[in-house]
């Protein structure tokens, strides 16, 4: 798939899963949060919980579950960019959590298969969340 596709793939889904988070009582707080170390996806609030937020959006399994493509690297990513963010905002005292939406979205379907993995990954790296 050509990259523009991807990108546009991507940020449908990211749009999904916000609608969808959204409809399941969260607070989107951000998207497409990008600082020094990274970019957060989505950033909600579940009650008084920061809600970290990683979208993988496929359009088959061809090459894995959407949520496969979670790899521990890309939770340190997460993780760092979410230590940042927290610092950023001064934010260290708030419980937070790592969720993933994942979404198979087959060409020509109108409506995605969405699964919300909640607490799906705890925070990875030297930089642990408790440090």
């Amino acid at each position: 798939m050509k990259s523009w596709l991807r990108g546009l793939l991507g940020r449908k889904g990211e749009a999904r899963a916000a609608a969808f988070l959204k409809k399941k009582g969260l607070r989107i707080i951000g998207r497409g949060v990008a600082n020094r170390v990274g970019e957060i996806d989505l950033i909600a609030m579940d009650g008084e919980t920061i809600v970290f937020v990683e979208v993988r959006t496929r359009q088959s399994i061809d090459a894995g579950h959407p949520a496969e493509s979670v790899t521990v690297e890309k939770q340190a990513r997460v993780t760092r960019a979410a230590l940042s963010y927290l610092k950023q905002k001064k934010l260290w005292n708030r419980r937070c959590r790592f969720d993933v939406v994942a979404i198979l979205w087959p060409e020509g379907a109108r409506e995605p298969q969405l699964t919300h993995y909640v607490n799906a990954f705890e925070a990875v790296g030297p930089e642990s969340m408790h440090g």
